[in-house]
């Protein structure tokens, strides 16, 4: 069976390969802003556009074909973090996480097709709570100078290194990789 993953995380295609699965991967280029209002929501609804993003580029799968799409959020009290992409942002949020919790929520969009009628699609959410450790500023610069937050949701990785600076971790740990 064919895989695509429609994704340009690492971290993703790293599980998916640890699985025994060698996806194709194809970045969908969608855009990852969104207005819903719930961060359950946007994850969901992003993953669903790049998803679909990709399907269309796909057309009609004539073997079989899964494709898998997801997107990640931070939500630390009612707020939605994303990818920082910058430094100063980065280190505001590091800070702010410092000592507390946030719920990781993870869309994840499902495709099946290959029999050459209409793709099935699915759609879901999980959560996972993440406890961080106080964290001082010597440690937020030196996470900061690996340039690991700069391009993950929550400016965090629970399988790299911002692993340490989690104490606890409730629900699924894999929900937070990639």
């Amino acid at each position: 069976m064919r895989c695509v993953l429609a994704s340009a995380s690492p971290a993703r295609l790293a599980t998916l390969r640890a699985a025994g699965v060698t996806p194709e991967v194809i970045v969908s280029g969608v855009d990852e802003t969104c207005d819903l209002p719930e961060t359950s929501a946007r994850v969901r609804e992003i993953a669903r556009r790049k998803g679909e993003a990709v399907l269309a580029a796909l057309g009609e799968a004539t073997a079989p074909t899964v494709l898998i799409a997801a997107d990640t959020m931070l939500d630390m009290g009612g707020v939605s973090y994303g990818k920082p992409h910058s430094p100063d942002v980065a280190r505001a949020r590091l800070h702010e996480m410092s000592g507390s919790s946030g719920v990781l929520y993870t869309g994840h969009f499902v495709a099946v097709g290959g029999d050459g009628g209409p793709w099935r699609r699915l759609g879901d959410v999980a959560a996972t709570t993440v406890h961080f450790s106080s964290l001082s500023d010597d440690d937020i610069e030196a996470y900061l100078a690996s340039g690991e937050p700069l391009e993950v949701a929550g400016s965090f990785t629970i399988d790299g290194l911002g692993g340490p600076f989690i104490t606890g971790i409730e629900g699924d740990p894999h929900n937070g990789v990639g």
